[in-house]
């Protein structure tokens, strides 16, 4: 009777340590990298359960992770819910799987949209007119009525400006700087003259 007793409350001692130390279970992160977030809504689903909302940064990148801890041979299964108004596609990589030990492999990477960024010249004789925006260079041959730059990100900003003036002209720029919206920019009006 009295082993009796003594098995029992071994068993039962090494139970509460395992619970108490948590074992290998139920202690596992789940998380991981995205990039291209700008905005909110980025949501993420484990398994179609609880949603994750992740929060945007300024440089479009950083960490996620869900706040349930997984247990050990837990299946995950990362899906997106839901995306930004910006992005064109986020896509899970490195998704899924089972817990072996905490989990910060997955990647979400959202491809944004873009749009066109153009505009019209008047009055161009000369040669060597370059505008710019940011690092992007395009030269306008003399008698041109239009340009386009590089398309660029929905929500980023441009900034179109004159780096080399024509051949015994002056150029100036309107509507040149703002926030791509939705839309293409088509408005940008270069206009040119004698150099006095």
């Amino acid at each position: 009777m009295k082993s009796s007793y003594l098995r029992a409350g071994a068993a039962l001692a090494c139970a509460l340590t395992l619970s108490a130390c948590g074992g290998s279970d139920g202690n596992m992160l789940l998380g991981g990298q995205f990039s291209g977030v700008t905005k909110t809504g980025l949501v993420l689903t484990n398994n179609g359960g609880s949603d994750l909302a992740v929060t945007p940064t300024g440089t479009g990148t950083g960490e996620f992770y869900f706040p349930g801890l997984l247990e050990s041979d837990d299946k995950y299964d990362v899906q997106v819910k839901s995306i930004p108004s910006n992005a064109e596609k986020c896509e899970p990589f490195y998704n899924t799987g089972r817990v072996v030990y905490d989990v910060l492999s997955v990647r979400i990477i959202c491809t944004l949209k873009q749009h066109e960024l153009r505009g019209t010249v008047t009055g161009l004789t000369g040669a060597n007119l370059v505008l710019i925006n940011g690092s992007t260079r395009v030269p306008v041959p003399a008698g041109a009525t239009t340009f386009s730059m590089l398309k660029i990100d929905e929500d980023a900003p441009y900034g179109i400006t004159i780096l080399t003036q024509p051949d015994n002209q002056t150029c100036t720029v309107a509507n040149g700087t703002g926030t791509m919206g939705a839309n293409d920019v088509t408005n940008v009006a270069v206009t040119c003259g004698p150099r006095t």
